[in-house]
Formats: structure tokens, C-alpha cells, sequence
């Protein structure tokens, strides 16, 4: 199936239907299970995920109903984690970077300006840098799946003007989500960085608590930032995608043969939404354009150099230690510290 912006932006059928499965008539659920996530019913995260849920029930002939809880409606992504790790949700996904604040070295695929495109980034989440990372997330007591669903690279908005260089982030005040990684790499372009849960960002740009925020082009465009922000800035800082969580005592409790559908349906949703965030991110910029925002294209090379010379990928090699810094490097290709 493929998803136009228009689908996308306006809505798409199959994903309003999200919330309301039916139980089957012949089987009563053996396992109702909840997953919740932080993104708009539009998102090709939840359109995806709509699907395969209706095909989980279907495959285990309704001993597995899974129902979806979009946007933030069982609460902030961080009380969402809490849900997750006690069991009051069953399902959850979550950027790395802020998995982070509960298994440490999962942000290690977001360093700042390390990967130069897509290509480099599924050869190292699909290989030996995401099998790193799931090991990390295991030993939290979590169970991930083995694809990584795509949030895309990222890129910053303001209502002030255009970033052009690292010159124009001094003293910028930004909403980042709540991560030390992304805390910490704007206080190395001496801004103002402030953590606020995605469900408070539209407000928060609104009332000018903050001057700007950053975020792929998709989650721009399906939570309507361009409302409240003017200026596009295509810096591609960081890479950014989400993690498949289950509750580890929820997901022992699914006897094998259940095990092997919902992974296989959940892991080919997100190649399919990978692709979907690929064709959106295509044809998002005219969109945007066409709602009143600014867009400047940027070089990474100025920002890259402006981090290694406030000590940056030095800290963050020190933290993540030298297995993990090495598997990025190798990852991307070169040296960052």
C-alpha cells in the first residue's frame, strides 16, 4: 500500500479506525494487550501499526487483540516508559535518545552529524550497531523487536529567523525532547535548550516559552508545527527512529506460536512505514512551502567541526566507552573523536 501526503496530512482512512477493534465472534481474545505511542493518528507509524494489528488478530484466529493508543493519550512519553516497564501498557515506541535516560548507551545511533544519509543508516540498525543497542535494551528487563521503525533525520524550525550556521543557535532558546544527548549537544552551540514532552511542544511554540524546536519533516507536518513556526531549516543533525518495546513478563506470557506472528507482523510494519516516512520526506518540503515556512538548506561540515571543538564526541565517547563508540564509527565510516 502506498501512502500519499495527502493521506498522510488529511488524515488516512485506515488509521481512524485505530482504537475500535472488534473482538472476533468465534474466539474471545486469549491476550488483550495495549500499545501506546506518542505520534498523531496520521503518522505512517500508526497507519502501519493499524495494520498489523488487524493482521495479528487475524493470524491468531482473535487470541491476540492489541489496541492502539495514539498521540499521547495515556500520557507523556516518559510516563508511558513507567507504563511499559510495570506492565500497564504491554506495547510501546520510543526514540533511543530518549530511552537513553533509562539504558544509557541506546543514543548512541543519535549522535550529532554522524551519519551522512539512509544508507548508512539501515546497514548499521539493521546490522551490527542495532544488535548493540537491542542487547543494551535487553538488559533492562524490556523485550525490543528486531526492526527499528524510522522517525527520520532530523531538522530545526524557529519563529526568530533561519539557522544557517552555528552562529545563529547561540542563545536560541529550543525545545528538545527529554534526553541528555540532545541537552547536552546544544549547550555545545551555546543555546538555550529546554526539555519538554512532545505533547506540550505545540503550546510551549505557541506561547514563546521556547523560540524553536526540532523534529523530521513527517512529525512537522502531522502535528501542524507550521502553525506556530515560520522558519524551515534543513540541518539533518541527527538520525532518530523508534524502538518496539514490550513489557518483558507481557510479551514470556505469549506462548511461542503467538511470539512468532506478532513479531513478524510488527517487524514488517516498520519496513513498511520505512518506506512510507522515505516517500513522504520526498514531497514534504513543497508541502510545507505551501503552508508559509521559510526552508534553507545548511552543510553539516560547519556544525560538525563547531562540536568536535566544544568537546562534543569526546564527552560522549567517554560516556558510551569504547565498544560502543567504535560500532558507531565503524558504522558511519570514520572517525568523529
Amino acid at each position: 500500500m502506498s501512502i500519499s501526503r495527502r493521506t498522510i496530512l488529511q488524515g488516512a482512512t485506515a488509521a481512524a479506525t485505530i482504537g475500535t477493534f472488534s473482538i472476533a465472534r468465534a474466539q474471545t481474545p486469549e491476550f488483550t494487550y495495549k500499545y501506546a505511542n506518542n505520534l498523531p493518528l496520521a503518522h505512517p507509524m500508526n497507519v502501519r501499526a493499524n495494520e498489523a494489528m488487524e493482521k495479528i488478530k487475524a493470524e491468531t484466529n482473535g487470541r491476540v487483540v492489541i489496541q492502539i493508543f495514539p498521540n499521547n493519550q495515556l500520557g507523556s512519553d516518559t510516563d508511558m516508559l513507567n507504563q511499559v516497564r510495570a506492565g500497564g501498557v504491554e506495547f510501546f515506541t520510543l526514540s533511543p535518545l530518549i530511552l537513553s535516560t533509562l539504558v544509557p548507551n541506546a543514543s548512541v545511533s543519535g549522535i550529532g552529524f554522524a551519519f551522512p544519509n539512509y544508507d548508512a543508516v539501515w546497514k548499521a540498525m539493521d546490522g551490527e550497531l542495532g544488535a548493540y543497542v537491542r542487547g543494551q535494551i535487553a538488559k533492562a528487563n524490556l523485550h525490543v523487536m528486531d526492526k527499528i521503525w524510522d522517525n527520520g533525520f532530523r531538522q530545526m524550525t524557529s519563529s526568530k529567523g533561519p539557522i544557517n550556521s552555528p552562529a545563529d543557535l547561540k542563545g536560541f532558546k529550543i525545545r528538545v525532547p527529554v534526553s541528555p544527548l540532545w541537552t547536552s549537544m546544544f549547550k555545545a552551540f551555546d543555546s538555550a535548550p529546554a526539555s519538554i514532552n512532545f505533547a506540550e511542544v505545540y503550546t510551549a511554540l505557541q506561547t514563546k516559552i521556547v523560540d524553536g524546536q526540532e523534529n523530521p519533516l513527517a512529525i512537522i507536518a502531522t502535528a501542524k508545527l507550521f502553525e506556530v513556526q515560520k522558519y524551515l531549516s534543513q540541518t539533518n543533525h541527527m538520525w532518530d527512529g523508534f524502538w518496539f518495546l514490550a513489557n518483558r513478563r507481557a510479551w514470556e506470557r505469549l506462548p511461542q506460536d503467538l511470539r512468532t506472528i506478532v513479531a513478524k507482523h510488527i517487524d514488517a510494519a516498520a519496513m513498511n512505514e520505512r518506506a512510507d516516512v522515505a516517500k513522504l520526506n520526498a514531497g514534504l518540503q513543497a508541502e510545507l512551502t505551501s503552508k508559509g515556512m521559510v526552508i534553507n538548506e545548511t552543510k553539516p561540515d560547519e556544525f560538525r567541526a563547531a562540536l568536535q571543538k566544544a568537546g562534543f564526541y569526546a564527552e560522549w565517547k567517554g560516556k558510551y566507552g569504547d565498544e560502543a563508540w567504535a560500532i558507531l564509527e565503524k558504522a558511519v565510516g570514520g572517525k568523529l573523536a
